[in-house]
């Protein structure tokens, strides 16, 4: 039966938070949510600003399905926004999924580090970023691909990947970077000048005043990673890649961040504990 015929149910998921400090504290003062977008607020580990973890009660998202999330963090404001679990992605039957993401940072502190993405063989998905940061105001994000269900032996051959970054300072546009895989796509995985056969690539970016003050002690973190790695910074944004097998992009992923998050914000060097269950 041709995928028009089908009457399928689609998600159409929002969440949406606003952090800001009051006379008494930092925390949240707005909160907006809709299925299958969920957002838990754990107790913070000690040293840590408030933390809200994302989740899809889905369970993963498909062709046809659509996930927005919006982020605020007002002047003064600290706080942590990280994923439950990886994110996975299914095979689509046509139709492409979205996921829409935005952050707003005052005068503040604001991590997103979500967990990894993993594309299954098949999967369609757009995603798009777009993040503005105010003088004074402090960005730390990541995001991690990986290319089909290493585990049972699957790789991303087929699909569509476009991934799209979109930075701000003060509303004027600083950097912009797009990744677009499209139809059989194995051989550019592949290929040498491409990902040279890596299951994983992942990039973590820190926007700030003072990003270009700390590329060198960021290059000196990256040189730890067990695979390929590399540091550099564009217009202000202090941008790291990862590159390698998936499990040890992800080890080199978080030992990087645990450590720039307590360079940059005085945060202790580790990630929330989500991370690592």
């Amino acid at each position: 039966m041709p995928y028009d015929s089908l009457s399928l149910q689609r998600a159409d998921g929002f969440a949406e938070m606003v952090f800001a400090k009051t006379k008494s504290r930092t925390g949240l003062v707005h909160l907006y949510q809709h299925d299958p977008c969920r957002v838990l607020f754990p107790q913070a580990e000690p040293g840590n600003p408030p933390t809200a973890v994302v989740l899809t009660t889905s369970g993963g998202v498909t062709g046809g399905d659509r996930l927005r999330l919006s982020i605020a963090a007002r002047d003064g404001a600290a706080a942590t926004v990280i994923s439950q679990a990886a994110e996975k992605v299914y095979r689509s039957l046509g139709p492409d999924c979205r996921m829409d993401i935005s952050a707003e940072v005052g005068k503040a502190w604001l991590e997103w580090l979500p967990q990894e993405t993993i594309l299954f063989d098949g999967a369609r998905l757009r995603r798009n970023t777009c993040v503005d940061v105010a003088a004074g105001g402090q960005f730390l994000a990541c995001e991690m691909l990986v290319f089909g269900r290493i585990a049972r032996g699957e790789r991303y051959a087929t699909g569509l990947l476009h991934d799209g970054w979109r930075v701000l300072r003060g509303g004027h546009l600083t950097w912009v970077d797009v990744l677009r895989l499209d139809g059989a796509i194995a051989d550019t995985i592949d290929h040498a000048s491409a990902f040279g056969g890596a299951t994983s690539v992942a990039s973590a970016i820190y926007v700030a005043d003072d990003g270009p003050s700390h590329l060198e002690a960021a290059r000196s973190l990256a040189a730890r990673a067990e695979g390929r790695a590399g540091v550099t910074c564009v217009n202000g944004v202090l941008l790291a890649r990862f590159l390698g097998e998936a499990e040890t992009v992800r080890r080199d992923l978080t030992s990087y961040l645990a450590e720039c998050r307590h360079l940059f914000g005085g945060l202790p060097p580790r990630l929330p504990r989500v991370w690592y269950n």
